[in-house]
């Protein structure tokens, strides 16, 4: 099973080795979609968990006693193709290629199966036409 999730780590946590602690202690994989990690300041992972349900949600408490904030991600990109002025920006930040430009209309072709729910391109989009359904 998999589980796509945000993690927001306190200042005091950012040092931890969370996905080698999954790895090794829950059997759980983690690929990491996004991260934003600096020393001394609160830490933000974007990483989709793989492994079994019940140890999933094992590794889910374990991280949370560590005082690590877990949000699921459960939204999908939405782009609104009436303000899409089709300009190719989102697809130059798109890690896999779920947002491409068609090579014949120069139209964006939003591939909803290869999106990972990085959220990279919502502030790319001049236009704001792209965001999240929750």
């Amino acid at each position: 099973m998999k589980k796509r999730v945000t993690l927001t780590f306190p200042k005091r946590t950012v040092q931890m080795p969370v996905t080698y602690r999954l790895a090794k202690d829950f059997n759980v994989a983690a690929n990491i979609i996004r991260a934003q990690v600096a020393p001394n300041q609160v830490g933000k992972l974007v990483v989709e968990l793989s492994g079994d349900i019940d140890q999933l949600d094992a590794a889910i408490d374990w991280m949370r006693a560590q005082n690590i904030a877990v949000s699921l991600t459960l939204g999908e990109i939405y782009v609104d193709e009436d303000i899409c002025v089709d300009c190719g920006l989102c697809t130059g930040v798109c890690p896999t290629e779920a947002l491409t430009l068609n090579p014949e209309t120069y139209k964006l072709v939003f591939t909803r199966s290869r999106c990972i729910v990085c959220e990279q391109c919502i502030p790319t989009c001049p236009v704001q036409a792209i965001s999240t359904n929750l």
